[in-house]
């Protein structure tokens, strides 16, 4: 159809529809007929297209309304030119990028074979006391590689103290652990075998379970060029599958590489409140969407019985007490429940409770002079957001 004509069939149309309809219609045919310069405001007058200017302008204004076309138009530029994100001091940040492939340890390479005896390392309750607890039975694939619960079961039924996170991403930690106790896959491995609450295993006694299997050994002698089977091994094995498990590129991934039309008005609003008034960036950032560092949130219950000073326990420096490894996002709708107690439910929860600054707990007359009261951290003040921008960052967090 040339520009500029609208057969008289349609032309016609306009006039037998409901007022309320009219001018809808009119803008879609002179759309339709390339014609239409201009957006058309809600009373139905033509409005300009914005500058990057006045767009940018509009973004820093406060509004509970999605001004879709500013964002579309901010947020269609390179990453480079998106607006900076709102950091406070002491913040390490990154910018975002599609995630890479993980790095492998020069120590233990892949292999399609290391990883198939990995994932059946990983999957056999054989790993555990009792011969009834798998890797697997608290980092399932169908819940985000967790395992739905707020804290895990382990040997004789046994609460764990801690959220069994997500694995998914264990490949791009540079700490293990909500404690961050392991530097490795290889060395976070045995942890939950031995860990009494858990799998409940001495190693020596694994060892010579597994070496009465024969496919077991045969396994070990095609990988590592002899049959023994020794705990070390079998470490390299369960690192190399869940190096494996890295998630493919999603959908952000595939906004962050250029397609600017897969996130929704209120997914994209969102990922802009994520970047500057949600101040989020303080902490998740990056290709994984973590700061690979750890904070206190201030849900130690310290004094109580669900104390956990979490850091702390590791390096015995006060200044750690209360703190936890920062989670990448990626996959995070996934895996809840969330933080290191599970104690949230609802990723809106979650941001609601950064919204309000954190706890922040302050010391009983007992404790005034404590030098171990944990300190939450000073990243974490009240952000005055409104109860639409709350839900807006909480359905960007849909797309990680």
């Amino acid at each position: 159809m040339a520009a500029g004509h609208i057969p008289a069939m349609y032309r016609d149309l306009p006039r037998r529809m409901h007022p309320a309809l009219r001018r809808c219609s009119v803008l879609l045919l002179a759309v339709a007929a390339g014609t239409a310069s201009s957006p058309v405001a809600p009373d139905g007058t033509q409005d300009a297209t914005p500058s990057l200017g006045e767009c940018a302008a509009r973004l820093a204004t406060r509004t509970d309304r999605v001004d879709t076309v500013c964002l579309r138009r901010i947020y269609a530029r390179p990453i480079a030119a998106w607006p900076a994100p709102h950091l406070s001091e002491g913040a390490a940040w990154q910018e975002f990028a599609p995630l890479p492939l993980p790095p492998e340890p020069a120590g233990n390479p892949s292999t399609p074979a290391k990883i198939a005896l990995g994932k059946r390392l990983f999957e056999d309750p054989r790993l555990s006391r009792s011969g009834q607890i798998a890797c697997a039975s608290c980092h399932d694939r169908q819940l985000g590689w967790g395992d739905g619960r707020s804290v895990s079961f382990g040997h004789g039924r046994q609460a764990g103290r801690r959220n069994a996170p997500g694995v998914a991403m264990a490949a791009y930690a540079t700490s293990l652990f909500w404690d961050g106790r392991a530097g490795s896959l290889e060395q976070q491995a045995p942890g939950p075998i031995q860990d009494p609450r858990e799998m409940a295993f001495d190693l020596g006694d694994l060892e010579r379970r597994l070496d009465r299997d024969g496919d077991y050994r045969a396994a070990f002698g095609q990988i590592f060029g002899d049959t023994k089977v020794s705990a070390p091994r079998v470490a390299r094995a369960l690192a190399a599958y869940e190096r494996s498990l890295a998630p493919r590129p999603n959908r952000f991934d595939r906004f962050l590489a250029g397609q600017r039309g897969l996130l929704s008005d209120r997914q994209l609003w969102g990922l802009h409140l994520f970047r500057t008034r949600g101040r989020c960036m303080n902490c998740h950032s990056g290709p994984a969407l973590t700061d690979q560092r750890f904070h206190n949130l201030g849900l130690h219950y310290y004094g109580r019985r669900y104390q956990d000073l979490g850091r702390y326990e590791v390096t015995g420096d006060p200044a750690d007490a209360g703190k936890f490894r920062t989670p990448s996002l990626r996959m995070v709708s996934q895996s809840g429940p969330w933080m290191h107690n599970g104690l949230f439910p609802h990723l809106r929860g979650i941001v609601a409770m950064y919204a309000a600054g954190a706890p922040h707990p302050e010391p009983s007359a007992a404790q005034v002079n404590d030098p171990l009261f944990p300190r939450t951290d000073p990243l974490l003040r009240p952000l005055d957001l409104s109860a639409a921008e709350i839900e807006a960052i909480a359905e960007f967090l849909q797309v990680l």
